[in-house]
């Protein structure tokens, strides 16, 4: 039996698709009723009328990680578990919560997963829990560094990742992977899938910054076969292509055939737009849709390495194209 948290998200549904299709045995929790129903559109989009056949093979239990009596229960006779699930968030207000949820549920799994002696753990990190310097490509050897513009969700990942050593420490058969901003099929209303939205109807503005994208399908695949390798203790940057923000953007707009953007944004007109988001939300009460730890994103240049994963697996990641493509057509409104 393979246990599998994050399931409805972004990469957990495309690892249930990928699981499902090699006729696994899967047991995956889930939160919400309305996340799991938009599951069903992605396995309809990738396995069409036969769907239901690989649906029907998962094992659903509502719950979550902060749960350790549910853990238990949930990963009895489990011989592997792959930990997708997270909380995104680049708010401060959130940076708590980002914690208990990334570091403490992480914290949890691990422990479960010593106690029942699981032969093989997979941790879903990112590359916030690596870090990078502007115009300096990154690859797994950098070392932490917090910086003033360290996110707090970046912190949540390291933080999460330590627990991950320490349980390989104490004994646990590991993986750790790094993905970059991933794209893939699902919900536009979702994480990084917002950005297909935003396009739909042409944008004229685009941030001068870059940073890297990696398709849902590889980072799914690198990690089944990542679990079922020798490889242990080691971690790993998923890396589909680094590219600016103009490039992706003018990718996404070619395919939806709508004007690419053509004017860069300056930093003080995005700084002055969030202070009027933040303006704005003091009344509404509702979380102002652009932070500082997005702004910094939008306006750094960062570059990582997939050579590392590229020659232990002989792997070769999709085209930006590809992936764009497989996004727009798995739209799932």
């Amino acid at each position: 039996m393979i246990f599998v948290t994050g399931g409805t998200g972004l990469l957990g549904s495309h690892l249930l698709v990928d699981l499902t299709k090699k006729n696994e045995a899967v047991r995956a929790i889930y939160r919400s009723e309305k996340k799991k129903e938009q599951l069903k559109e992605v396995f309809k989009f990738y396995f069409g009328e036969n769907w239901q056949i690989h649906f029907s093979k998962i094992e659903w239990l509502q719950g979550n990680i902060l749960d350790i009596p549910f853990l238990q229960e949930s990963m009895e006779g489990c011989s592997q578990v792959y930990h997708c699930a997270a909380l995104v968030s680049f708010n401060r207000k959130d940076f708590s919560l980002c914690m208990k949820i990334n570091r403490e549920g992480t914290a949890n799994v691990v422990n479960v997963c010593l106690e029942k002696k699981v032969g093989k753990f997979c941790y879903v990190s990112s590359t916030a829990a690596i870090g990078g310097d502007d115009f300096i490509e990154v690859t797994e050897k950098r070392k932490w560094k917090t910086t003033p513009t360290t996110s707090g969700y970046s912190i949540s990942k390291y933080s999460a990742e330590k627990e991950v050593w320490r349980g390989i420490e104490e004994g646990l058969n590991a993986v750790m992977v790094n993905p970059c901003v991933i794209l893939g099929a699902g919900n536009w209303n979702d994480s990084s899938l917002t950005i297909f939205r935003t396009m739909r109807k042409g944008v004229k503005f685009y941030p001068p910054g870059s940073n890297a994208q990696v398709d849902a399908r590889d980072v799914s695949e690198i990690m089944i076969r990542l679990m079922n390798s020798e490889i242990s203790a080691q971690r790993y940057l998923c890396i589909g292509s680094n590219q600016s923000f103009k490039e992706l953007m003018t990718t996404i707009a070619v395919e939806m055939k709508v004007n690419p953007p053509s004017i860069a944004v300056k930093r003080w007109m995005v700084e002055t737009v969030r202070f009027f988001a933040g303006l704005l939300s003091f009344f509404t009460r509702k979380r102002p849709s652009i932070t500082k730890e997005t702004i910094n994103s939008l306006f750094g240049n960062l570059s990582y390495s997939n050579e590392k994963i590229c020659k232990e697996l002989n792997f070769k990641f999709r085209s930006l194209e590809d992936t764009v493509k497989n996004s727009i057509s798995g739209r799932i409104s």
